[in-house]
């Protein structure tokens, strides 16, 4: 009786030692989110209830006082709410159709496909404000704006590509396309790769055309990837803001404004409105929370997962 007690009492030892270890190797990762994001969403819930400064952000309270001027009171809220619904619509659908094709594309391992996926990538890997500098200057409308120089040859008069309402959103929608195509053409590129290719040959034996092929087999097999590229490129795109900052700044007049752009105007460009730049950011948490809850509720069970 004793020896299986003690035998017992070591079992007990190892596996809180076990308990102890595991947990300390995720202490780091816990103590990391607790500090740079669990923080930082109730403190800005706090803010959101005070009227101040980034010196005195407790200057007055508010209670909701804000989130009522900003839904009730300042229309130009919701004119960045609506411009970021817009431009996080053409993204999505834009940037998954595109990085679908180009991997289909280049999925045959040809030469010239191993040097586009070099060439697309490429300027995932350019920090955004470079590549918003490099788009500023080819939508220039200056004499040394590439793209007007360009129509110039053809006859066509300049355009005023970023200070025209009907162009501007679409010059930041093309920026940031062209910055991250290739990033998600790979990652569907290496999905592709990785489908057996048994399942392709019992199709071609039962005589199933491409378009069958790519509806019934290839589509359902990439769904884990594609879904994965929805939520991030949604999240990703209601947190634009360094290339409409650097492009457009916001206009011409609101026709740019996004919600993090709004949010960095009324936090640190104006004075004693913290306050209501928190509470632009905590509806911007919460639609974040609920598009993606509802792409788990109403997508995650059409994904196919191997």
């Amino acid at each position: 009786m004793k020896q299986d007690k003690g035998v017992s009492m070591t079992k007990r030892r190892k596996q809180l030692t076990s308990y102890l270890v595991s947990y300390a190797m995720i202490a780091p990762a816990i103590a990391f989110l607790m500090v740079f994001v669990i923080y930082p969403m109730f403190h800005i819930i706090q803010l959101s209830l005070y009227r101040g400064n980034a010196t005195n952000p407790y200057k007055q309270f508010m209670g909701l006082g804000n989130y009522k001027d900003i839904f009730f009171v300042k229309t130009d809220f919701m004119e960045a709410l609506k411009n970021t619904g817009i431009y996080t619509f053409y993204i999505v659908v834009i940037l998954i159709f595109m990085s679908l094709i180009f991997a289909l594309w280049m999925f045959d391992d040809r030469r010239i496909n191993r040097i586009a996926q070099t060439a697309f990538f490429t300027p995932h890997l350019v920090a955004s404000v470079s590549c918003a500098f490099i788009w500023s200057w080819l939508f220039s409308s200056d004499t040394y704006g590439l793209v007007n120089t360009i129509l110039r040859v053809f006859g066509v008069p300049p355009v005023n590509w970023l200070g025209d309402v009907r162009t501007a959103m679409g010059c930041i929608i093309a920026m940031n396309v062209w910055k991250s195509i290739g990033y998600y053409a790979l990652i569907l590129l290496s999905a592709l790769k990785a489908i057996p290719t048994e399942i392709y040959e019992a199709a071609k034996l039962d005589d199933a055309s491409r378009l069958k092929i790519f509806w019934k087999i290839t589509l359902p097999m990439l769904s884990p990837q594609l879904f994965f590229l929805l939520i991030t490129i949604t999240i990703g795109s209601f947190k634009v803001f360094d290339s409409v900052r650097l492009m457009t700044g916001g206009g011409p007049g609101t026709s740019t404004q996004v919600i993090s752009l709004y949010i960095y105007n009324y936090a640190f460009q104006r004075n004693n409105t913290l306050g209501v730049g928190s509470a632009a950011g905590v509806v911007l948490m919460l639609i974040l929370i609920f598009v993606t809850l509802v792409d788990f509720k109403g997508l995650e069970r059409r994904v196919h997962y191997q």
